[in-house]
C-alpha cells in the first residue's frame, strides 16, 4: 500500500454510564449530527429498560451490553468472484466489526418497528435482542445460516 494505515481514534467514554461501546452506540445512532439528541433517545430507552426489567437483578447497561452480544454475527458471507463465477463465502468476523455490525443492525430494526417515539422503539428491540429474539436477532440467524449453507466454498478464503 503507499499510504500508512490511519491512526485509530479514540473513542470517549459517555457521561452516564462512563463506557466507550455507549458513545459508540450513540455516534451510530445520531443523525444529521445531532449527538444531544441521539443520547436522549438512548437514555430515554434505557430508562424504559430499566423499568421493564425491574424483575432482573440486572441493570440496564448489563441487559443492553448482553442484548449486542446476542445480535453479533460471528461469521458472514462475501461474494467472491472465481472464474466467472460468483460465490458465497463464508468467513469470520473480526471483533471490531462484530460490534459495529450488531449496533447498526440493532438500530436498523428499532427503526422499522411500529412504535410512538424512537427511544420506546430502541428500547422495546433492546429487550426483544436481549430474549433471543426480535428483526436484529433473526437478521444474526440468517447470516448464520447463509454461511452454513454455503461452507463447500469456504476454500475459496483468502
Amino acid at each position: 500500500m503507499r499510504k500508512s494505515k490511519p491512526k485509530k481514534r479514540i473513542i470517549l467514554p459517555d457521561p452516564r454510564y462512563n463506557d466507550p461501546f455507549v458513545s459508540q452506540f450513540v455516534n451510530n445512532l445520531m443523525l444529521e449530527g445531532k449527538k444531544s439528541v441521539a443520547f436522549d433517545i438512548f437514555y430515554g430507552a434505557m430508562d424504559i429498560v430499566e423499568e421493564k426489567t425491574k424483575k432482573e437483578e440486572k441493570s440496564a447497561l448489563e441487559v443492553f451490553k448482553e442484548a449486542l452480544v446476542n445480535i453479533t454475527p460471528q461469521v458472514e458471507v462475501k461474494s467472491r468472484r472465481v472464474g466467472g463465477a460468483t460465490f458465497q463465502v463464508p468467513m469470520e468476523v473480526r471483533t471490531e466489526r462484530k460490534v459495529s455490525i450488531s449496533m447498526k443492525n440493532m438500530i436498523l430494526f428499532a427503526r422499522k418497528r411500529p412504535g410512538r417515539s424512537m427511544s420506546e422503539k430502541l428500547a422495546a428491540e433492546i429487550i426483544a435482542a436481549y430474549n433471543n429474539e426480535g428483526g436484529a436477532f433473526k437478521r444474526k440467524e440468517e447470516t448464520h445460516r447463509m454461511a452454513e449453507s454455503n461452507k463447500a466454498f469456504a476454500h475459496f478464503r483468502f
